[in-house]
């Protein structure tokens, strides 16, 4: 897909005001914004995908959060969960540099493209079915652009969720951390993993070195593919 088609599917996303409920929360949120964070501008908007639009393995996670992406309208950016992917994508040779601090900090990923199932931060991290439903179409589109695309790693039991229904599994696996699934379309496979947020990483049900397994992982199953 052209740099256009890119560009218009971003300003379509930045732009959503389907749901009522997310749209009154990311706004207030971002005015009323978190005291370590009050003489900072929220992006306070849907945020888009980023990364490499040749990639050829996407990372698909929930939703942006509340003081994370929602304050600086990049996936995963400025918050403990980025941290810890970002942190993994570095070590794995996916990105480069470890850290995620604000859009203009320079990181660069290596093919990798990051997204998610719903595009605004939801109340208590959890968006309703219906919301989810209004907001994949986004990542489906942009499932198609990737053309290069070779694996999908879905964080969290949502985004699984939601990547096996797209795939057409029948019937549909387990969600398993470390899973690894050949999808219905020829040479894609689908990872499945615990997602990198604050309660999983400080219980230790997601440790470093479980997450590097993950990518790790990742790289043997694209060398597969190029023999």
């Amino acid at each position: 897909m052209s740099q256009v088609d890119w560009c218009a599917l971003e300003k379509e996303i930045v732009e959503c005001r389907r749901c009522e409920r997310l749209v009154s929360y990311r706004e207030t949120v971002a005015k009323l914004k978190r005291r370590a964070y009050r003489d900072q501008i929220y992006w306070g908007k849907p945020v888009p995908g980023f990364g490499d639009r040749n990639a050829q393995v996407l990372i698909v996670g929930l939703a942006p959060g509340a003081h994370g992406s929602n304050r600086t309208g990049r996936m995963f950016t400025g918050d403990a969960s980025g941290d810890f992917l970002y942190g993994a994508l570095y070590r794995g040779g996916f990105s480069n540099q470890p850290d995620s601090i604000h859009r203009g900090d320079g990181l660069e990923l290596k093919n990798v493209y990051v997204s998610a199932v719903c595009r605004c931060a939801p109340p208590g991290n959890k968006p309703t079915s219906s919301e989810i439903h209004s907001c994949l179409p986004y990542l489906y589109r942009e499932i198609e652009m990737l053309s290069q695309l070779r694996v999908v790693v879905a964080l969290g039991r949502t985004a699984f969720e939601a990547m096996t229904a797209y795939f057409g599994f029948s019937p549909k696996p387990p969600f398993e951390h470390g899973g690894s699934y050949p999808t219905p379309r020829d040479g894609l496979v689908l990872v499945a993993s615990y997602h990198p947020s604050r309660q999983n990483t400080q219980t230790r049900r997601l440790t470093t070195e479980m997450f590097d397994q993950i990518w790790s992982n990742v790289k043997s199953i694209l060398e597969r593919e190029e023999t």
